[in-house]
């Protein structure tokens, strides 16, 4: 590898964002039709419940381990790219699914791909993003990766209004998925060992961060299941706007749309705030996220649109800035485990909270509003409690 320098480290993180972008081309955009195909294919609505709730179990349970594996073996590069490979080639042979436990298949191997590969890739992300500034370097990441998962869906709508094929539509995934397979072969190339682009914080005069059993680190991850928690997700926000009539069914896939445009513009603001004003940066999280449930079941709609572009702006610091936050809560020997167990934590408080506002939405709106900005509130409290 020729020797580290600042331009070293913003091409590797342009790479990686660039492999992110096509991965997300690829499979945010048979994510966005997957339902209709497997109800095309012949499954039942509990059928597809149970397969995208495995899938995300998988995706978020497992990456605990395989951080925790990337860190003893040290070679993250053999989580990486056969995380990516599972992901995106799994998805074009759906196009040769012609029954529904296939695609079903195909579709759990996609999320395991992610579990794979994403506390590794996460970790040397760290290492260059050190050089240039951790928010900085999330957040272009961030800004790259939310452009995928733009244009992949896009790219579906128009395929499935000119063919009305949806096998074709997975198919022609193929192309991105061996352009993101190309890229990221050149990152290896380029950056064998990436860990050699960060300096030790010891080289640098800063206090070395602790381990993952630090009380600490342990209060963050708290914070972060109680943040993440506490979000109103797209899912029961889409729901609400369906059963209120607030907006057309074909608008809200555009809506969602505009929203990760927001997340993509919001990641680097917050990850520059976050190099320069540090984990204060954090608590905008909590904040911002308390008043988008009162804003987006009020009815108006300024307020409602409003809401929903500032829960894209909350995804996009949650993405940026809580990812950029470990390295300096963890020392850089159990990093890949630190950032397996914050995925693994943002998984379950993702599912978990999003189970209680929906069941809380068919007994009261009122009870989702309370409860998330209860949550976001306790969020807050844990935060401040935070040795600084």
């Amino acid at each position: 590898m020729p020797v580290p320098t600042r331009s070293h480290a913003l091409r590797l993180i342009a790479l990686f964002g660039l492999v992110s972008l096509m991965a997300d081309v690829t499979y945010e955009g048979a994510r966005s039709i997957l339902g209709p195909y497997l109800a095309l294919l012949g499954a039942s609505g509990i059928v597809v419940g149970m397969v995208s709730g495995i899938g995300e179990l998988i995706s978020y349970g497992l990456r605990p381990l395989y951080g925790y594996l990337a860190d003893r073996l040290r070679r993250p590069w053999m989580f990486t790219i056969p995380g990516y490979a599972m992901s995106v080639l799994a998805v074009p042979l759906l196009a040769l699914a012609r029954t529904w436990p296939a695609a079903a298949f195909l579709i759990l191997i996609e999320r395991l791909g992610k579990a794979v590969r994403t506390p590794a890739r996460d970790t040397m992300l760290s290492y260059a993003a050190s050089e240039v500034g951790p928010g900085k370097g999330f957040g272009l990441h961030e800004a790259l990766d939310q452009i995928g998962a733009v244009g992949g869906p896009l790219l579906m709508a128009l395929i499935l209004q000119l063919s009305g094929r949806y096998d074709l539509a997975f198919g022609m995934l193929l192309i991105p998925a061996l352009l993101t397979l190309g890229l990221l072969t050149a990152a290896r190339l380029l950056y064998p060992t990436p860990h050699q682009l960060e300096a030790s914080p010891g080289d640098r005069g800063k206090t070395l961060p602790q381990g993952t059993a630090d009380p600490r680190f342990r209060q963050y991850l708290a914070f972060v299941a109680l943040s993440v928690a506490g979000l109103v997700h797209f899912q029961l926000l889409s729901f609400h706007l369906k059963q209120a009539r607030l907006l057309p069914d074909a608008a809200i896939p555009a809506l969602f749309a505009a929203a990760m445009l927001v997340d993509a513009a919001a990641g680097l603001l917050f990850g520059i705030l976050y190099d320069r004003f540090g984990l204060r940066v954090l608590m905008a999280i909590p904040a911002f996220s308390a008043v988008v449930a009162p804003m987006v079941f009020s009815g108006f709609p300024i307020l409602w649109f409003t809401g929903v572009m500032l829960w894209g702006a909350v995804i996009g610091a949650q993405e940026t800035v809580m990812r950029a936050a470990i390295p300096a809560l963890v020392s850089r020997e159990e990093r890949g485990t630190a950032y397996g167990l914050f995925n693994g934590i943002y998984g379950l408080a993702w599912f978990l909270g999003s189970a209680a506002m929906g069941a809380l939405y068919d007994l009261s709106r009122g009870g989702v509003i309370a409860f998330a900005i209860g949550m976001e509130l306790i969020a807050l409290s844990v935060f401040l409690r935070m040795p600084r």
